[in-house]
């Protein structure tokens, strides 16, 4: 069977390059021959001759630097060099058909030209042989072989796009509509089938999407796949798919204006887009649209269904899409269900939802209850700037209520539901920020807390510490920034207290939350503020019965700080790096509290010490040791790791039990100690055996406890 395909390189290239389209040479010839062969119906490329007609001399190299004639030769075709072409038929006979014995099956002419016409007429074809023309244009019209030959569209079966298109999204007119006829805005679900349907109908130039990025509430939620809510990432999530997000005031007027002098103004260009698609249904733009009809401009409109304007549905020269159709967007009602299944691990940030259960749990204790009146919450959300009218308000509601985070009782009466996830999570979140800033400010004494100080507090807030939360100083400084928005937070700019020409960030508490705050046991109605109380000459049992895990933690400072400070000769630790080695115990502010106790009391001095590998001081603690405590305290530890040494010393396992065999009557809190021994080393855990440990001998202070002599 002999099959030949025939390029015209030179035809095709001035072709694609009057269109305005950048073809890849490369791609083009291997294209090219891999859809002859698929055509011809041959089992392989190499069993079709494929020759490449150009004038080879004037073709310029490609944007990778490579020859033109090269690039075909390594594609698989013979390259036959075009000086004269209106000869070109009989040199093509002369140098190939002239020698070829077997009639052709199969001819395939690539061109858009009526130059290679002439060798149809003298080549010796099958009975059976079918000839087949790809080009730009069909150029057989009116002539003899009209009905013969095959023409198929050269950009079709390569995929080449032939037409120039430019997208302009009316982004807030859309999302709107779409929320309205219940549907969720998933906007990378949105962007992806957007560019895709674009690119169906050739090359798009440009892409805008018009809104008032950024402004709180103007826009329904835009979440991902996964149910969170994305409106803040919305420009940048543009940005990625080379969508242009150009900002325009809240409102259809002022998009409607700056969509259309943006639209009259390309179309009067010389190399002005082919097609122009606009995503609204608004009929404001019916004017444009038939200026554009009016210039020979192919007009898309995508619409939602329900939500477009009769006119442009109505308009003979206009073609209407409605986005619903190929977007597949899913509906409010499966957002319940994501909500529930999502990875727990995905990053839990700020949304509308979580303002949603904020600024209801602010209205519902100033009122003291916990229901709201649909109509007075509605008012909470304009007046805090969550939305930015009722509509809105009220869309954002029955949404919440679908995704089950909301409950409608009699009477229009809202509840919060406790158990979903998205209510949950926020609570514990904006609850710990709120707790940690008004508690720092009252046992400090502090007007303010600073902000880089905030963050690493928040770092150690244990209620916090779960997957998806608490990720790092971004996520916090997310939410931070959110509790400001929602005015449960102030956030303000002070003169630096080292260099007042310097503004800092800095965090205080509304009025209303400056009664929101801890209080000690037994002194519930006194007056006295809590950073008056003095912990000078409070014993150890008292602190305990106020709080237990800071009674634990002046222990846990104590062996660390005597450790670190014996091993490595120094007279300070590291308050910073103590601090990160015990914040796995650090609940409720333990540490903080457990230290200032400590310094109350003149078992440990907190200052700035010279660092020796800095050129600035350090923050660091140091310990007395001839304080009554850190002497119990130690005493208390050499007691337990010289039973640690019997049990080694005579091969027996290392467990509670066998560490209260030989306690010969102490009184060990063995969860405390065994808790120290492993954060300090000591000890470690023997994998596969629960509760079973091994003792680190060569430890520098087991060697200190055991007699040894340490270098």
């Amino acid at each position: 069977m002999a099959a030949y395909l025939i390029v015209d390189v030179d035809n095709l290239l001035q072709r694609f390059r009057l269109s305005g389209m950048a073809i890849d040479l490369q791609e083009l010839a291997v294209g090219l021959r891999g859809a002859a062969a698929l055509a011809a119906g041959l089992a392989s490329a190499d069993r079709l001759k494929a020759i490449a007609l150009a004038d080879w001399d004037n073709q310029t190299t490609t944007p990778k630097g490579l020859d033109p004639q090269l690039v075909f030769r390594v594609a698989g075709y013979e390259v036959f060099d075009v000086k004269h072409r209106e000869s070109l038929a009989d040199v093509l006979i002369i140098h190939y058909f002239s020698y070829d014995p077997e009639p052709i099956d199969e001819l395939i002419l690539a061109t858009t030209s009526r130059d290679l016409l002439p060798l149809i007429r003298r080549i010796t074809l099958t009975r059976s042989s079918r000839i087949r023309m790809w080009g730009s244009e069909d150029v057989l019209k009116g002539t003899e072989f009209a009905d013969s030959i095959i023409f198929q569209p050269l950009e079709t079966l390569l995929g080449i796009q032939s037409k120039n298109v430019a997208v302009y999204i009316d982004f807030e007119n859309i999302a709107i509509s779409l929320n309205e006829q219940g549907y969720v805005v998933n906007l990378d679900h949105l962007i992806e089938r957007i560019v895709s349907r674009a690119t169906q109908y050739g090359q798009v130039v440009k892409m805008s999407a018009y809104a008032p990025w950024g402004q709180r509430g103007t826009l329904p939620p835009l979440v991902d796949s996964a149910g969170r809510e994305v409106a803040d990432d919305a420009p940048s999530r543009m940005m990625l798919a080379n969508i242009d997000p150009v900002f325009n005031l809240p409102g259809k007027n002022s998009a409607d204006i700056r969509i259309a002098r943006d639209v009259i103004t390309a179309a009067a260009q010389p190399d002005s887009p082919d097609i122009y698609i606009v995503a609204s249904g608004d009929r404001d733009f019916n004017e444009v649209l038939n200026a554009l009809v009016q210039r020979g401009k192919s007009v898309i409109i995508w619409g939602v269904r329900g939500s477009t304007s009769r006119m442009l549905e109505n308009h003979p020269g206009i073609t209407v899409e409605y986005i619903e159709d190929f977007t597949n967007l899913a509906t409010h009602k499966s957002l319940s269900k994501v909500a529930y299944e999502a990875d727990p691990a995905e990053s839990f940030v700020p949304s509308q939802w979580s303002s949603i259960v904020m600024q209801f749990d602010r209205m519902a204790a100033r009122l003291g209850t916990t229901t709201l009146r649909r109509s007075a919450f509605v008012e909470q959300l304009i007046h805090m700037g969550v939305v930015v009218n009722a509509d809105r308000a009220n869309d954002l509601l029955s949404q919440a209520q679908t995704m089950g985070m909301l409950q409608v009782n009699g009477n229009s009466q809202l509840t919060l539901n406790a158990t979903h996830p998205i209510v949950e999570k926020t609570r514990a979140i904006y609850e710990a920020i709120q707790r940690r800033v008004a508690n720092t400010l009252k046992v400090r004494g502090w007007e303010y807390v600073n902000y880089g100080f905030l963050l690493k507090g928040l770092e150690m807030e244990p209620d916090i510490n779960r997957p998806g939360m608490n990720e790092n100083d971004q996520w916090r400084s997310h939410w931070i920034d959110s509790l400001v928005r929602e005015q449960i937070l102030k956030r303000e700019l002070v003169p630096h207290r080292h260099n007042p020409d310097d503004l800092v960030p800095v965090i205080r508490l509304p009025l209303e939350y400056e009664e929101d705050i801890i209080t000690l046991p037994g002194l519930e109605n006194s007056e006295e503020p809590l950073d008056a109380i003095d912990w000078s000459g409070t014993s150890i049992a008292e602190l305990a019965k106020f709080d237990p895990n800071a009674a634990n933690m002046t222990v846990r400072i104590i062996v660390s700080v005597q450790q670190f400070t014996s091993f490595r000769s120094f007279i300070w630790c590291p308050l910073g790096s103590l601090h990160k080695r015990l914040r796995a115990y650090d609940t409720n502010m333990a540490f903080q509290r457990a230290v200032e106790y400590l310094e109350a009391n003149n078992i440990v001095r907190v200052d700035e010490y010279p660092n020796p590998q800095s050129d600035y001081n350090t923050k660091g603690i140091s310990i007395n040791l001839d304080a009554a405590y850190t002497q119990a305290v130690l005493n208390e530890r050499d007691e337990f790791v010289r039973i640690l040494l019997v049990l080694y010393e005579n091969n027996q396992p290392i467990t509670q039990a066998t560490v209260d065999q030989h306690a010969d009557g102490g009184h060990f809190d063995y969860d405390l100690w065994f808790s120290i021994m492993e954060t300090e080393n000591v000890l470690n855990a023997l994998p596969g055996r629960t509760g079973q440990y091994s003792l680190f001998r060569t430890h520098h202070t087991v060697k200190i406890v055991a007699g040894d002599s340490v270098e």
